[in-house]
């Protein structure tokens, strides 16, 4: 049996044949799947799928890229949806410094408008802050609901390793976090290992380009080891260019077996025994 740990089944790639999609995940062996809120109408989407099917479970939050577009007492709304029986972690919550506004409007930029330029990097420096700041927030925001709630968290963490490290390790003692997605370094898994935490990986592993996360994942002791999809996105090999679905989890739990000398059965296993104690399932 496998547990895909992140899905975004709400999203409107799934709408026209979502049964079938949960009809190939049970054939491939994957018995339960979570899905991940983004926004607060995501978590009452992933909500509503978790009480129309019994293999489906929630998990609530505000993505750190949608949390400017909320409303201001978001959380509060989080904090009522988080009461719900079939919701099981708090997320998915971090920090994602990729596409702050300065990084979008260097792009625009022009050597010719060199004047104009500077003026606005200035002006898209101080939306950075801004943004940063927001997001740091709503992550000990969420952090603080995981810990009152008595909830774990899924954590999305892009070029702010730093920062989510600093506002994740004084709750480190009160709950346990997920990296999703992880395509970091060794020393950064293994410092979120030592503070208690998870890693979770995608059809990531299975990419050609892939290898040194492959050799992390070799690596890491196998009781804080998950697996997931992200879908519709990041689709392994061999349905890269596809959209993904909580089926393809099998592809990735096979590379994972693979790297680690493990048959699949126990790789399995193990995963789902971690996805069952983290997410309490």
């Amino acid at each position: 049996m496998l547990v895909d740990t992140h899905a975004h089944l709400d999203f409107p790639e799934f709408a026209g044949d979502f049964d079938a999609v949960l009809r190939r995940a049970k054939d491939a062996g994957v018995l339960k799947i979570l899905a991940i809120g983004t926004t607060l109408q995501s978590c009452r989407n992933a909500i509503n799928l978790a009480e129309r099917y019994p293999e489906i479970y929630a998990v609530v939050g505000i993505h750190p890229t949608s949390v400017s577009e909320e409303q201001e007492d978001f959380i509060s709304e989080l904090r009522r949806l988080a009461d719900h029986p079939k919701v099981v972690a708090i997320g998915e919550t971090g920090l994602d410094y990729h596409h702050l506004p300065s990084s979008m409007r260097k792009q625009e930029i022009s050597e010719a408008a060199f004047g104009a330029a500077s003026a606005e990097t200035i002006e898209s420096d101080l939306h950075d802050d801004a943004e940063m700041t927001s997001q740091m927030i709503a992550f000990e925001q969420h952090l603080e609901l995981a810990a009152t709630k008595s909830k774990n968290v899924v954590i999305h963490q892009r070029d702010a390793w730093d920062d989510t490290l600093k506002v994740l390790r004084p709750y480190s003692d009160r709950l346990h976090g997920v990296f999703h997605c992880f395509s970091g370094s060794l020393e950064q898994a293994q410092a979120s290992i030592n503070l208690g935490h998870y890693i979770s990986f995608t059809g990531i592993v299975t990419f050609q380009n892939a290898g040194d996360l492959r050799q992390i994942a070799g690596l890491l002791p196998s009781e804080r080891i998950m697996v997931e999809t992200d879908a519709p996105y990041l689709s392994p090999v061999p349905h890269r260019g596809k959209r993904c679905e909580p089926a393809f989890v099998r592809e990735t739990a096979t590379a994972l077996a693979k790297i680690r000398n493990l048959t699949f059965a126990t790789f399995c296993a193990q995963t789902t025994e971690n996805a069952e104690r983290f997410f309490g399932i």
